[in-house]
């Protein structure tokens, strides 16, 4: 994660050096405010994040087919080392565009040369599922290098510990790509073991860059740019559902089968939705500690929520005819995400907003019982929308009464 700030906190950017509109293409890339009012994502980052669903839904794709083929063990684990790749290569510009966007024409142009890396790397996820890793580490050295030019023109453009910083993290960087190009030599025995090895490197970078000195990230931009690609996620896993029932019905003339689901799925989806932004994130993100353990677990946040449409497609398949495993398996596809999805929301953030007993299990039990859902047969995927409807409706009750009880007067 780019800019994933550390424990350590340190004064933001003097606001004399804010970035100020003017007609030069090219301009000192310095810290912008951290306080800086009205600050919103860009037209850049927003089809930044449309560009990285493209690889996100190709490693749905695969997991679809391992999945229906039979192979769930092998298929998420290639699941979690394809996501991870993306997932690190979103965060690590969005913190540092949060830091030090200053939108001129050399900045656009290496951002759009690190676009162009996540569609090399999404070329290539279908390959890095047979353990084929070149054509994904090639887009993500792509990506790599345009990061490690935005930090050292970053500390080109600035002095004393802000410079330390940037260049700790270009040299990070490009020790973790020498790393990941070792992955590729490595017997495929080892390779698990590997690449656990150089993720973990990865996310320490930000670690060491930042021990003494944070950059300036924006705490409301940030929440703002995790939920737009939450949002993304969330609405390529509708598209994947959508086409797999069309399919279905299409091909099978099945649609008695598939509407369960297809209205199981929708209702699992809007939920996760409403879930998500039932709170105002970004009031969380005050200090180093909780914005870092917040960034870095939205990792499960987005991998479940795209896992959800995988899950959807795999249920599609098994009612047709056409996957190979049982109606019980196919369910535990949609049900198992569903629940890392409310399970990992409600840790990152939901339950710090939470008063009394009653609120703080609403989602935890929620979890439960979209797992218990599993083994309702055909009907495990409307079940659990249900489900995860009661919940929102049960949140909404309860954060209602809540609210009346801590209005003087209230009725």
């Amino acid at each position: 994660m780019t800019s994933t700030p550390s424990p350590h906190a340190a004064p933001g950017p003097d606001p004399a050096r804010r970035p100020t509109p003017h007609h030069s293409p090219v301009r000192r890339l310095t810290e912008r405010a951290r306080d800086e009012k009205h600050r919103v994502a860009s037209s850049l980052e927003l089809f930044f994040d449309l560009c990285f669903v493209v690889a996100v839904a190709q490693g749905g794709v695969e997991l679809v087919h391992a999945i229906a083929e039979g192979h769930t063990g092998t298929g998420v684990l290639d699941y979690a080392r394809v996501f991870f790749a993306i997932w690190w290569a979103w965060m690590n510009f969005t913190w540092f565009a949060s830091a030090y966007d200053n939108d001129d024409v050399l900045y656009r142009v290496v951002t759009l040369i690190q676009i162009a890396g996540v569609l090399v790397l999404a070329a290539g996820v279908s390959r890095a599922f047979s353990d084929e890793f070149t054509v994904v580490w090639l887009g993500y050295l792509i990506i790599r290098l345009a990061m490690v030019a935005h930090w050292l023109r970053a500390a080109r453009s600035t002095s004393g510990a802000e410079r330390t910083v940037a260049l700790r993290y270009a040299g990070g960087v490009l020790l973790c790509q020498v790393g990941w190009l070792g992955l590729m030599f490595t017997p495929h025995g080892a390779r698990n073991w590997v690449f656990l090895a150089m993720a973990l490197l990865e996310m320490g970078v930000p670690l060491y860059a930042e021990r003494r000195r944070q950059t300036a990230w924006h705490p409301h931009h940030i929440s703002e740019r995790y939920g737009l690609f939450t949002i993304i996620v969330l609405g390529e896993t509708i598209a994947a559902a959508t086409v797999a029932v069309k399919s279905g019905v299409e091909e099978n003339d099945a649609l008695g089968e598939l509407l369960p689901i297809a209205a199981g799925g929708v209702l699992i989806v809007f939920a996760a939705w409403w879930i998500y932004f039932a709170v105002p994130i970004h009031e969380r993100l005050r200090t180093s500690r909780e914005a870092f353990l917040w960034g870095y677990g939205h990792y499960l946040v987005f991998a479940s929520a795209a896992a959800i449409g995988a899950g959807i497609e795999v249920a599609v398949e098994q009612a047709v005819g056409k996957a190979h495993l049982s109606t019980t398996a196919a369910s535990a596809a949609v049900t198992v995400p569903s629940a890392l999805f409310l399970l990992t929301v409600w840790a990152l953030h939901a339950r710090y907003f939470k008063v009394g007993t009653a609120q703080q299990l609403t989602l935890p039990v929620s979890a439960l019982l979209v797992l218990g859902c599993t083994f309702a047969g055909h009907w495990a995927v409307l079940t659990a929308g249900l489900v995860a409807a009661l919940t929102v409706a049960t949140g909404v009750t309860l954060s209602s009464r809540a609210a009346r009880e801590r209005t003087p007067g209230a009725a």
